[in-house]
Parts: C-alpha cells; structure tokens; sequence
C-alpha cells in the first residue's frame, strides 16, 4: 500500500544569521559541531541536537526506503514559526523556509509534499504568503496552535481561514510554545502535558468559534492524534449542553458535530488510542503521522496501524486516502 506520512518537519543545512540581519535576537541557528548532527541554538541558549536527516533529502529517502514510506509531506520544525518577531522579518524567514521546501519538492516530487510557514502574527502578509506558496508549488501551511495572545477563533485570523479555504490550501495545526510552561520545567512535561493541551485548545477555540462553521470546506488536520481532544469530547460536549451561556456564545452547534470535518494524524503511540479514534472520528478522518525525524515521534513509521487487525481498506484510508483527499492530490501521481 502506499504510504504518505503528514507529519514531518524539516530545516535548511545551513541558517543565514537572522540575528544579524534583523538586528534582535530570539531565532535559531545551527552549530554543525561534528559531521551529520548540528545543535539548534537560539542564540546562545541549546535548543536541540538534531542529525543529517533533519535537513538532508537524500537521508530521509533512506530513512523513508528503510521503512517502505513513499510520501512525506515536509513542514518546518515549529520553533521556526517565530511568531514573536516583526512580522516583515518574519516574512522575510518564511520565504527563505518556503522557497527551500519548495525545491525540494520540485527535485523529488513523487517523494515530498511540502507545507510553508507564514508570519500568521500578520493575517495580511500570512494570506500574502500563502498566495505565494501554492504558486511555488506547495500543499499549504502549517501553523501553530495560538499566535502570541491570540487563540485561532481570534476575529484577526478568520480573514486567513477563508482565504485558505478559497485557496484550496491544506492546514496543518502543530502546538508550540506551550502553555503554563513556567510550571512545568522538570520531566519534559511541556511536550508530555503542554502539547496535547496545545492541540484541543487549538480545535475547541475553532469549533466554538464558528470557524468551520462559517467555512464548511476549510480543511484543517491537528497533530499527535488531536492531543488531548478526543478524550475529552464526552466532557467538552456535557460543557457545552450544561453551560451554552458560557460556552455555546459563538457557535450553537454540538462540537461533537464536528468530528467528521476535522483531520487527525495517528501519532497516539497507543493501539487502544488508535481503536478509539477510529470508532470515534472514523476511518476518512486519519492519516498516517510519525513527527519524524523527533524521538517523540512513531520510531518505526506505520508500524502502529500495519500491526492493527483491520480490513485492508481501512488500512488503505489510513495509509494514504486521507492524506491525499486532505492535499486534494491523486493516488496516481505518486504511482
């Protein structure tokens, strides 16, 4: 069958000095301390140690071969979001990000699939930029799960939804910068307890808001299997039927209503996880995801849902047909 991973993030080889450019700090940089690895700094602050698969196509396809993945759908790693910073620098990063996703999906194109980056702190310049990324040959965006103190249901960032939506574009929701973080600094708990908070805040601020309902065809897909949202529909929907007057202000539809018009990657870690959200979102609502190439990610891409007892076809929607209706591409053009 053929397998499309949605959920892979990468990062030039080498980063122009955008302290120097923009004259501030706050973004990364890359020390290539030893061959094959580099240390993502933000400024002199260690971030992260990553290797060549991080950055070099030729390594992902070995690494993709190993693993009988054909797709990769690429997007940048999400502290490059940047979402802090003035938004014409931003923009500026972006389209240095975008144009090198871009030729890496012109030099391999029945292997990636690429997903930009846009300063969403400036709806204007973000639908800007989103113009240009569908014209250079990517699938859409991928963007965080608030931009600074706005929530996605903010009344500034409708105007991009609908331009995504009009666009056709493919939306990819990552948590960053997580919340209450100053209370979780010991046992990696912003990633184990902030991510999976990241990703319902993200869904419940865009069902409560009205966002898809305004925009029925928007085509939104959140990572890490929506965190912590599906299992906690049962309680966000009793919120809603107890309490409309604190929660039903924007949109009076149940949220459980919604469940067929979002996406998920299957990145749960979990077989009862993925059961559960099969009989709770179906089939037509999940796509392979692995956050590859990040050891929160699934290790053995596919495994997870190879190794489940399920109908082929079921299989098949999971592998690839949601990830291709999600991109709006055909099966054929990887063939």
């Amino acid at each position: 069958m053929l397998k499309i991973d949605i959920h892979t993030h990468i990062i030039p080889e080498h980063l122009p000095n955008f302290k120097g450019k923009y004259g501030y700090g706050g973004f990364i940089n890359l020390d290539h301390h030893k061959p094959c690895c580099a240390r993502m700094m933000m400024d002199d602050k260690f971030f992260r140690e990553i290797q060549d698969n991080c950055w070099d196509p030729n390594k992902r396809i070995q690494d993709c071969n190993h693993h009988d993945i054909d797709v990769q759908v690429l997007s940048t790693i999400p502290v490059m979001f940047s979402y802090w910073a003035k938004p014409m620098d931003v923009l500026d990063l972006s389209m240095f990000l975008n144009d090198h996703l871009a030729d890496i999906v012109h030099r391999y194109p029945k292997r990636f699939v690429g997903l930009g980056t846009i300063p969403l702190q400036h709806p204007e310049l973000a639908i800007k930029e989103l113009e240009r990324c569908m014209k250079i040959g990517l699938k859409g965006v991928q963007i965080g799960s608030h931009v600074n103190e706005w929530n996605l249901n903010a009344p500034e960032l409708f105007p991009f939804f609908q331009a995504a939506q009009e666009m056709n574009a493919a939306i990819f929701v990552h948590p960053w910068d997580m919340m209450a973080k100053e209370k979780m600094t010991e046992y990696w708990l912003p990633w184990l307890v902030g991510m999976p908070a990241e990703s319902s805040l993200a869904i419940c601020s865009m069902i409560f808001g009205g966002v898809f309902e305004r925009l029925p065809n928007l085509k939104v897909a959140f990572a890490h299997g929506g965190g912590s949202f599906p299992a906690t529909i049962g309680r966000i929907e009793h919120g809603f039927n107890v309490r409309p007057d604190l929660v039903a202000v924007h949109n009076e539809v149940n949220p459980r209503e919604y469940l067929n018009r979002i996406y998920l990657d299957t990145l749960v870690h979990d077989p009862l996880k993925l059961d559960y959200l099969l009989n709770l979102m179906g089939p037509t609502q999940l796509a392979l995801g692995t956050d590859y190439p990040f050891p929160l990610g699934e290790l053995e891409p596919g495994k997870l849902i190879e190794s489940m007892p399920y109908e082929d076809n079921i299989k098949e929607r999971l592998l690839n047909g949601t990830a291709l209706e999600w991109l709006s591409m055909k099966k054929e053009f990887f063939l």
